[in-house]
């Protein structure tokens, strides 16, 4: 009798694969189910209607905005922690999983008390007439503060598997500090990049405890989808609270299929080089 490479691997496949339905393929085919409930016509009228148009606009471009931040500042944060030692690097590595650690509720109050106008930040901010609270910039700080960790924590362990000498052979060929970093370090982490910026823009497109605090709720102003969402669902309409969320779904794994594609070629790339 044929002894198994993997033992018990029919028992965890299995429980993987219930596990997955339960979790994951069950609450999204009911949402799939009752966003199909709807004709044509009512889906497309709840969709495209103004408000959910503004709010798609909202939470798109802010959730943008969120990761291009979070893709200059999560990538030097992660450069700083791997390459420098500094009295309290380890506190400062600790600090970036707090988003995950702590309630997006207890974020959101968190970052209106301190972005608002008479706030640590926000008064200082406020006399160079910048207003963050209840403002789209304010949205834009709650995503880049709950996303920033994916992006740390996918590029840092890239950096420190980096091979020195590739460095030391750039440096040796006369490249500068600057023509290294785009040439030889940047493309080895671009597969490591999208993936975090895949899951920073995806984690923004979904957040709504921390958002809903800090950034007034206005309708066609300061409203996301997802507020919008459970907007219907208080009102019991849950079609059209499914409508809503299925845009953002199939935005999900529109997302998720154009970073594959692109992952796939800078793999591909460095595969190459």
């Amino acid at each position: 009798m044929a002894r198994r490479i993997l033992p018990g691997f029919p028992l965890a496949l299995g429980i993987t694969l219930v596990y997955v339905s339960i979790i994951v393929a069950l609450p999204l085919g009911a949402l799939v189910f009752k966003a199909a409930s709807l004709g044509f016509e009512d889906y497309w009228r709840i969709v495209s209607s103004p408000r959910a148009v503004a709010s798609y606009r909202v939470t798109a471009l802010s959730a943008l905005a969120a990761t291009a931040f979070n893709l200059v500042f999560g990538m030097a944060l992660a450069w700083v922690l791997v390459r420098y030692r500094f009295p309290g690097r380890r506190f400062v590595d600790a600090l970036v999983d707090l988003p995950f650690a702590l309630p997006t509720a207890v974020a959101g109050i968190a970052l209106t008390t301190l972005f608002a106008e008479n706030g640590w930040f926000g008064s200082v901010l406020a006399q160079a007439g910048i207003k963050v609270a209840y403002t789209p910039l304010g949205i834009m700080v709650a995503m880049a503060f709950t996303s920033l960790p994916f992006i740390v924590r996918t590029v840092q362990p890239v950096l420190e598997d980096l091979d020195p000498a590739l460095e030391e052979a750039a440096q040796t060929l006369g490249g500068s500090d600057h023509s290294i970093f785009l040439r030889v370090i940047l493309p080895l982490l671009t597969p490591a990049l999208l993936a975090g910026l895949s899951l920073s823009f995806a984690r923004s497109l979904g957040e709504f405890g921390a958002i809903i605090f800090i950034a007034g709720n206005q309708p066609m102003e300061t409203e996301i989808t997802a507020l919008l969402a459970f907007i219907r669902l208080e009102e019991y309409d849950y079609q059209a609270a499914a409508a809503i969320a299925s845009v953002l779904l199939i935005a999900a794994f529109l997302m998720l299929a154009v970073t594959n594609i692109l992952q796939a070629r800078a793999l591909r790339y460095t595969a190459r080089g």
